[in-house]
């Protein structure tokens, strides 16, 4: 194919103009100017959820004749993703923070579907006709091409006695009316669609007795195929195989741990498809079997694919953004034509459509408007290992413009804790470096994407080891004479969060301040509160990490920053959302009233309507802006 060129296209407008000085604060901690985006079946029409502000505006665009076909406005509406059934509807799912009226529920994190109509220019709420039903939805919408036409699958909540089960349902998008098709039972988890439009497969799980069962349907009905007990890890059902008559499953046993396929008729399963951690599979968008697959191993993005043709396509569209780390968006049916996110070390990440016939990639415009290559300070791979000889690795963002030696440093532990850091633009690390910072994001024992041992090396850490890997990192940058090791901070967001106040209360000695966005403090509690929402593998789980055998265990008290606050020897920022259902307000609450009784510097910030992931624009640059403002005071970085 003939090698893909880069035009500039120019579907957002441009900010005229560099700034004499370096970037607002507002600039890195404003929501993204792209959130989403999506290429239609046949490739011609593009779909992007763009923001101005704390408004998010939809935007659909004929990348043919380069004319607007709708833009509008959608407020504060949460977008979470964007997809296309075929070529005139636009399948939108979003999330409001609540309890649903007349229904014993708890207060979380509810999803929705809508329909778009290109031919109408309508936005519908799907499920809405779905009698003893809810219109909140499980898992995204599944969309396939039967008989030539594009049909959407909905996985809804249908009462049976009272009793709300994961059930899936058919919309006929003509009207966007909805037709029960399969009810499922009260630990029913999750559907699977062949590729003719009819369920294949469902999994349930039941969180009390850890018994986690693989149900198959043939001509008479549904049969139990595979029944485990999985008291923590349940197999995850992935999707179709490569020939749509298979399943694949995620999970780990004597015989190995990675994706298998499991015939549908027989329940026969073959050989490992891959051994790897954190992948994600790459789907035919119009059949939905399994085409390929997507990790990030070390810090390398691989794309592998089945077929030698979307192999080189690939090859052709990451070689045109040399230097940059390109991931696959979306993509047309025939698969020639590909939105992709490139994240340039230099300039930041930005959008373009690419056409593998004509070979060329149309930028569309930055993720991040208003930042030049001045504003993106740069960042490099670290490797060290832990006081314990445990090899560990993670990125530093240096401050642009200044030598990098005896630098004042921000440590930054992501989320999870089974999660990870990855390479790249990263806004709330480049916020604090365009302010002067070094930060360092460490990938801790427990973090997900390296392997089921570096995550196993992680049981029984949190507070532990988990927490000294950070300050061995900080510990290393100081012999190499990269930071100052008295000008020190510690600031995460939700285990990350709970990481920082470990560092005020449990790991003293080595920060000079920290800040906690949505961190857990009581562990008690936390894993309480968890296991009232999701049953006892809720508490299996957080156990493993905590290295506790029950919620009597001293070892929770031990480790929990609000019950160890009187040891604190450094001021205290909490910063916690109304509206966060994952970690409660109370576990701020708790850290700030504890340590004020002890005496101790503390400053709360309670943001009204902000979730746990900083989904509205004035929260995400509030909680920037209370960072750095914190860190200048407690850290100056001159």
């Amino acid at each position: 194919m003939a090698r893909i060129r880069r035009i500039v296209f120019g579907l957002l407008l441009a900010l005229a103009g560099a700034p004499a000085l370096a970037a607002p604060l507002e600039a890195y901690g404003k929501l993204p100017s792209v959130e989403a985006g999506a290429v239609s079946a046949n490739g011609q029409e593009l779909a992007l959820v763009v923001t101005n502000g704390e408004e998010r505006r939809l935007v659909v665009k004929d990348m043919v004749s380069g004319q607007f076909l709708f833009i509008a406005s959608m407020g504060q509406t949460k977008v979470r993703d964007i997809r296309w059934a075929g070529d005139q509807h636009l399948i939108l799912t979003n999330s409001v923070t609540g309890t649903p009226l007349g229904v014993e529920a708890d207060r979380s994190e509810w999803f929705m579907a809508s329909d778009f109509s290109l031919a109408t220019k309508r936005l519908r709420p799907l499920l809405m006709d779905a009698g003893d039903s809810m219109n909140a939805i499980h898992g995204l919408p599944i969309v396939r091409m039967v008989g030539g036409e594009p049909v959407v699958f909905l996985q809804g909540i249908h009462f049976v006695n009272s009793e709300g089960v994961t059930s899936l349902f058919r919309i006929d998008l003509k009207n966007d009316s909805s037709r029960l098709i399969e009810t499922g039972d009260i630990n029913t988890d999750d559907f699977l669609v062949g590729p003719d439009g009819k369920a294949l497969a469902q999994t349930a799980y039941d969180s009390r007795s850890g018994k986690w069962t693989l149900k198959l349907k043939g001509d008479l009905g549904w049969r139990t195929a595979m029944v485990r007990d999985e008291p923590i890890d349940p197999p995850d059902l992935i999707g179709l195989g490569r020939d749509g008559r298979t399943i694949v499953l995620n999970m780990a046993d004597k015989d190995g741990a990675g994706w298998f396929d499991v015939d549908a008729t027989t329940a026969a399963r073959g050989p490992p498809l891959s051994a790897l951690d954190g992948q994600s599979a790459i789907e035919d968008p119009a059949t939905g079997r399994l085409i390929g697959h997507h990790e990030l191993v070390g810090d390398e993005d691989r794309y592998v694919f089945f077929d030698p043709q979307d192999q080189r396509v690939w090859k052709a569209v990451a070689a045109a953004f040399p230097k940059n780390r390109v991931t696959l968006v979306s993509w047309s049916n025939d698969r020639n034509k590909i939105l992709v996110r490139a994240d340039s070390p230099t300039e930041g990440p930005a959008y373009s459509y690419v056409d593998v016939a004509t070979g060329s990639a149309k930028l569309l415009g930055d993720e991040y408007q208003g930042l030049t290559p001045a504003d993106i300070s740069p960042v490099k791979p670290v490797s060290y290992k832990a006081a314990d000889g445990f090899q560990l690795s993670g990125y530093l963002t240096l401050p642009r413009g200044r030598d990098p030696k005896n630098l004042p440093l921000v440590v930054f532990p992501h989320g999870g804790p089974a999660s990870r850091d990855e390479p790249g633009f990263d806004w709330w690390a480049q916020g604090m470096a365009a302010r002067g910072y070094a930060v360092l994001q460490v990938n801790f024992r427990g973090s997900q994407g390296f392997g089921w041992d570096y995550m196993q090396a992680g049981f029984g850490e949190w507070g532990r080891k988990m927490q000294t890997d950070l300050s061995d990192g900080v510990r290393y940058l100081a012999a190499q004479g990269t930071i100052d090791p008295k000008r020190v901070c510690i600031v995460g967001a939700s285990y990350g969060g709970y990481a920082a106040l470990a560092g005020a209360a449990l790991d003293k000695g080595v920060y000079r301040c920290a800040v906690s966005f949505g961190g857990v403090s009581d562990l008690k509690r936390m894993v309480g509160y968890s296991r009232s929402r999701e049953g006892a593998s809720a508490l299996r789980y957080w156990d493993r990490f905590m290295g506790a055998k029950d919620l009597g265990d001293p070892v929770l008290a031990k480790y929990s920053p609000a019950l160890q606050a009187a040891d604190a020897d450094i001021p205290v920022l909490l910063i916690h959302g109304k509206d966060d259902t994952v970690v409660p307000l109370a576990q701020s609450k708790e850290m700030a009233d504890a340590l004020r009784r002890a005496g101790k510097p503390v400053d709360l910030i309670v943001q009204n309507n902000a979730d746990h992931w900083l989904s509205l624009g004035a929260t995400r640059f509030q909680t920037l802006q209370a960072t750095v403002a914190f860190l200048e005071k407690h850290n100056p970085p001159n």
